[in-house]
């Protein structure tokens, strides 16, 4: 307990799933939480994003563990309402110490597809993490972090795309996640000479709302119409070297706490991986 004691930490989709965890975890550790969501549906998006009450069950588990909490709803597509709340976080909570910028989206192609599922996903996943960075980048003084949430997907070279712009969306996660990887080294690069860390952390399935959805059954099983949680268990495994279906919430917000505390004080520009083995069936070793 208190690896993170005094702490203010930022969270981006801090409403539910993998965002709610770091929230919770950092609080357990010490911290006092900024808590970000855009608490509305997406159309591109074809399952539910958070709501208003699930940022305020957030916000109550937060003080719950004895945490103070400014719990606002905010678009990361729109940096000036991401910089309008962290701004009013800092002025009730005292300052900034972490930023965790984990909101992210999985559009579908939709029938017919179009690129609005690509913008949507970019704008969220990419433009978002870039968005919270540079909002906090003002707040941050020596030994502050920023940590992204990237993807397995980021890593996984090679793949032919047999039809071309016939998934917008899907295609545009994966390359969201690989540029996001890249803006997180540029950044720790710059950021290092201002004792300043910046490092993304990189999950495989995770069990959330955004794995346990039509979209994503769909994309296990392509061979199904109409398949179910149920169908698509046993293909889940196929992401990951080791015998899993998904990791948890939890295995990636643990990730983060060490990347906040002052355990990882000189890690920086680092690409956490937290997959299952996940990259371990794409690549072989290099330097």
């Amino acid at each position: 307990m208190g690896r993170v004691e005094g702490k203010v930490a930022f969270i981006t989709g801090a409403a539910r799933g993998q965002g709610r965890s770091h929230a919770v975890r950092l609080a357990e550790e010490g911290a006092d939480i900024i808590a970000v969501d855009i608490c509305h549906d997406i159309e591109t998006n074809m399952y539910p994003l958070a709501t208003p009450e699930d940022l305020q069950e957030t916000a109550r588990l937060v003080e719950k563990l004895g945490r103070r909490v400014v719990a606002v709803q905010a678009d990361v597509r729109d940096r000036s309402q991401l910089t309008a709340a962290l701004e009013r976080g800092v002025a009730e909570l005292g300052g900034l110490d972490v930023v965790v910028a984990q909101a992210g989206i999985m559009p579908s192609h939709g029938e017919p597809p179009t690129m609005t599922g690509w913008i949507d996903v970019v704008d969220t996943n990419l433009l978002g993490v870039i968005n919270a960075s540079h909002a906090s980048i003002p707040h941050l003084k020596e030994g502050g972090v920023i940590i992204a949430t990237g993807s397995a997907a980021a890593f996984m070279t090679g793949m032919q795309i047999a039809q071309p712009g016939k998934d917008p969306g899907g295609a545009g996660y994966q390359y969201a996640k690989r540029a996001l990887s890249e803006f997180i080294h540029e950044l720790a690069r710059n950021l290092a000479p201002r004792s300043i860390r910046a490092n993304a952390v990189h999950p495989t399935n995770c069990n959330t709302d955004m794995l346990n959805s039509e979209p994503m059954y769909k994309a296990f099983r392509p061979d199904l119409e109409n398949p179910t949680r149920e169908d698509a268990l046993p293909a889940f495994p196929a992401q990951q070297a080791m015998p899993i279906p998904y990791i948890e919430p939890v295995d990636i917000s643990n990730a983060v706490v060490y990347l906040a505390s002052e355990e990882a004080r000189y890690v920086t520009g680092l690409q956490l991986r937290v997959d299952g083995g996940s990259y371990l069936k794409f690549h072989d070793f290099h330097v």
